[in-house]
């Protein structure tokens, strides 16, 4: 088993240096960390590193059952194997051999979850060759507004595959990172049944879909201030490219694109049909802002002292910690104008001032210019894996009023992410609440100090 906080370095008195790290995983939708707090396998984001023991696998001899050298690959579990069932009578058994150049990294749902104020519950149990637990991301529900008498209760079913995907490393430069469908599980096998898609290729090898599918996009020009999103496609079980299904769970399988790799490179996402993972190189990390940046860029900007322009109170933007707990200085927006404020409790439909509670979202008139539109704190963005660049911290997301730099925000609001099985639509990556309004992000207009 790999805890990525401990065994992916060794231990030995001869390894004193800091283990090679081959890039980063980040969860969408968890702003810097799970509602609970990161714990275990259970985290936000994972590293990957460099084992002090290769890992990979590769495929070896291929069986057709029954044999008895097919009933053996199956039954030992000290062989990984993959099964293709294709009838009652005749199922393919591919044996999988060590490989000392690669390390594996395997990504499984965490089962069927409920948030009860922000307690997280776990249904499934996970088993040791998973390295990184995910779980369905539920849009905002890191999000309390700090309001003691609310209570958010949510329960779903994971649509996750049991055994999600897995990333094969190369151990030495450049590090090349590949991603699989599928996982093997506790007896080192992957079986994939009479009902899930599956085919032998040309030269006579076998392949095959997960349930609802592992989809890869590789950015364009990288994960840099150019970056334009690229084309979602599916990655079979043998890391093959393939164009989507009708639907995630289709009997069908889209068309190979050969001229694609299941390659991963700086920016390329995985949805997994429940949770959007963002790869980030080594390399690309270096290059992104770091907390201690953004906390920098967080204390300048409340040192410019911005103020309501009503109430003419100082506003501040609470510390990363406290990224979710409304504060008395939080910083309000309305979404319409981009106009900044502080918290006032006027300006509603239909309501008096003395009978006006925090309703988050609910429309407003602005006091600036009398736009009405939906009125929202702002947070800002804490995840600094999913920043393009270092610049200050200018526009918002709308509806949810997370706030990052204006080529980070632009850049993610022309992402389509899958959402349910069949459609796709842009969506904040701190919260993956969806965008709204004509670009799904706002310049915002702060006022600064009258004196």
């Amino acid at each position: 088993m790999f805890s990525p906080d401990q065994e992916n370095i060794s231990t030995t008195p001869a390894s004193t240096k800091v283990p090679v790290k081959y890039g980063e995983l980040i969860v969408l939708g968890y702003n810097g960390s799970l509602p609970n707090g990161d714990r275990g396998r259970r985290k936000s984001r994972f590293a990957l590193c460099r084992r002090p023991k290769a890992s990979g696998v590769k495929p070896s001899t291929v069986h057709v059952a029954c044999t008895p050298q097919a009933a053996k690959a199956i039954s030992n579990k000290d062989q990984h194997s993959i099964s293709y069932t294709l009838s009652r009578a005749q199922t393919v058994v591919v044996e999988y051999t060590h490989d000392s150049n690669t390390d594996m990294f395997q990504v499984t749902s965490g089962g069927q979850r409920s948030f009860l104020k922000k307690k997280l519950q776990i249904g499934r149990s996970t088993e040791s060759p998973i390295d990184f637990v995910v779980t369905d991301t539920v849009p905002g529900s890191q999000q309390s507004h700090g309001g003691e008498g609310q209570t958010q209760t949510q329960s779903i079913q994971s649509t996750i595959s049991r055994f999600a995907c897995r990333i094969i490393c190369q151990r030495s430069p450049p590090y090349t990172a590949r991603i699989y469908a599928a996982g093997f599980d506790s007896s080192k096998n992957i079986f994939l049944g009479e009902k899930a898609a599956k085919w032998r290729t040309q030269d006579g090898e076998m392949d095959g879909l997960t349930t609802n599918g592992v989809l890869v996009m590789h950015p364009r020009h990288g994960f840099t201030q150019d970056s334009k999103p690229g084309v979602w496609r599916e990655i079979s079980v043998c890391g093959k490219v393939f164009t989507l299904r009708e639907t995630r769970s289709a009997q069908q399988r889209g068309k190979m694109v050969e001229s694609e790799s299941q390659e991963l490179v700086d920016g390329s996402l995985i949805d997994l049909c429940g949770a959007t993972l963002l790869w980030r190189t080594a390399e690309g990390l270096s290059r992104t802002p770091t907390v201690k940046h953004l906390e920098a860029l967080r204390q300048e900007l409340n040192a410019g002292r911005p103020q309501c322009p009503v109430g003419f109170n100082t506003l501040a933007f609470p510390s990363l910690r406290r990224k979710e707990i409304l504060d008395e200085k939080q910083p309000w927006a309305y979404l319409r104008c981009g106009h900044v404020h502080g918290y006032h409790a006027w300006g509603g439909q239909g309501r008096e001032p003395e009978d006006e509670v925090v309703e988050v979202g609910r429309e407003r008139e602005c006091p600036m210019c009398r736009t009405r539109g939906p009125y929202v704190p702002l947070w800002l963005g804490c995840e600094a894996g999913f920043y393009l660049d270092a610049a200050p911290p200018t526009h918002a997301f709308s509806p949810c009023g997370h706030v990052c730099s204006e080529k980070t925000a632009a850049f993610w609001s022309q992402i389509p992410l899958p959402h349910g099985t069949h459609t796709f639509h842009a969506a904040c990556p701190f919260c993956v609440h969806q965008l709204a309004g004509g670009s799904g992000y706002l310049r915002l207009i702060f006022q600064g100090p009258l004196d």
